[in-house]
């Protein structure tokens, strides 16, 4: 940028980007614009750190997408994974290598925006966004967008990038459209150290007894984070889920620190993720995996994303230009996220039909196992896992097939697979 133009948007107090949202999504793209010495406002309506409900496991494609020197708050570390069936058939798989770490979102989330300020960006918390505007009187040319406060205050910005959240004003500006809702509901219960003890490196997940739906326990110390996810709509059920699920574990004894639910919206196949010089990311532009929800490697890696795109965005001098640029970040998603998350959504479809499967696979059978693994190590992606493995393409395309028959038959390949389920087997790999 030019001496004469910064000196003129330092009158008119245009910054490059505007970031609406410090969670994963909004400090990843701050940092990736800020880290090329561009202006960098980041905008959040709460006062920081703040709780998020969410498991905060962080799987290998989170740790990769973090900036350099990122330290990772851990407040344990995996080593081994209980599966169990709605409450049956419980089955321990354990490994010598560590699957994945588990963070509390509120060290997390506040650790990142640092990282976002020290590259440069600026923070200013309390704030809530009403609306932006990229045309009328409050719009003083075609390279500027205005971010308009709650109270009528209006900034300026090149390039405005919404990471507000699945409710997101942003996304609701971009016209953001969602193909998959879901419901959380997560309880922080603090637990004596005999408890903590008996967790310690070892998460639980539960197939649940709705479509869909699955529970979690995730310790963290003397904290366990546990929780149940299913499709909104069914929320009497899943809150009873989640009490019947705090029982079996023997925990409805103590008392959650926090009790909080929250909606995964998952965005449909056409649904645009700019607008002009807006982009969205995150869960602003419904980019989660479907099958598990999991959002925040979506999120790191999309926000970092749309931080680097934003720069450029910022940069461009006409609507050619912006829209040339728009496109290049949406390919950018959907090339990576978006393969992901159209695995994800295969999966889902064959989960929702036959969770037995699913869980007799990841608790009896070597290769299923060893892609869990791949997985959460990071070594691979739900996307390249199916594109590089022919076995991983043909039990897709199975499931395809028996989900397309509406799941009157199940295959020879489910059937056996389900046999080989055992109760409280205990297996290292």
């Amino acid at each position: 940028m030019s001496s004469e133009n910064s000196s003129a948007d330092d009158v008119q107090r245009v910054w490059d980007v505007v970031v609406v949202g410090a969670g994963p999504a909004g400090a990843s793209a701050a940092y990736a614009a800020a880290v090329t010495g561009r202006r960098v406002l980041v905008l959040e309506k709460a006062e920081l750190p703040r709780y998020k409900t969410c498991g905060g496991g962080i799987i290998g494609p989170s740790r990769d997408a973090l900036p350099p020197g990122f330290e990772l708050p851990f407040r344990d570390r995996v080593h081994a994974v209980t599966f169990s069936h709605n409450g049956r058939f419980a089955r321990t798989r354990r490994s010598r290598q560590m699957l994945f770490g588990l963070i509390n979102r509120p060290e997390f989330d506040q650790q990142l925006v640092e990282h976002a300020q020290k590259a440069g960006a600026e923070l200013r918390t309390g704030v809530t966004v009403q609306r932006v505007e990229q045309h009328g009187s409050s719009v003083p040319d075609r390279r500027t967008v205005a971010v308009v406060l709650q109270g009528g205050e209006t900034l300026l910005a090149r390039a405005v990038v919404g990471a507000d959240g699945s409710a997101s004003r942003i996304g609701a500006h971009v016209g953001v459209k969602l193909d998959q809702v879901d419901l959380g509901l997560e309880a922080e219960i603090p637990v004596p150290e005999t408890v903590a003890e008996d967790w310690k490196g070892r998460v639980l997940i539960d197939w649940g007894p709705m479509p869909g739906s699955y529970g979690w326990v995730f310790p963290k110390g003397d904290t366990l984070t546990v929780g149940v996810i299913s499709a909104r709509g069914e929320g009497a059920a899943t809150k009873r889920y989640l009490e019947d699920f705090i029982g079996r574990l023997g925990l409805a004894g103590f008392e959650p620190s926090i009790s909080s639910g929250h909606l995964t919206r998952c965005r449909a196949d056409d649904s645009p993720l700019s607008r002009g010089r807006v982009l969205v990311c995150g869960d602003a532009a419904g980019l989660l995996e479907p099958w598990t929800r999991e959002g925040i490697s979506f999120a790191l890696r999309s926000g970092r994303l749309a931080g680097e795109w934003a720069v450029r965005i910022a940069e461009a001098h006409d609507a050619v230009d912006t829209r040339r640029q728009a496109l290049n970040y949406a390919f950018a998603v959907k090339a990576g996220l978006g393969v992901e998350m159209s695995v994800g959504k295969r999966m889902l479809a064959a989960f929702e039909r036959r969770p037995g499967l699913f869980h007799a696979a990841l608790t009896g059978v070597r290769p299923a196992w060893r892609a869990f693994t791949d997985i959460t190590r990071g070594r691979t992606t739900l996307g390249e896992l199916v594109r590089s493995h022919p076995m991983a393409q043909r039990a897709l395309n199975v499931m395809d097939r028996w989900v397309g028959a509406g799941g009157t038959q199940e295959p020879r390949e489910a059937r056996s697979l389900e046999g080989q389920s055992g109760e409280g087997r205990s297996r290292e790999d």
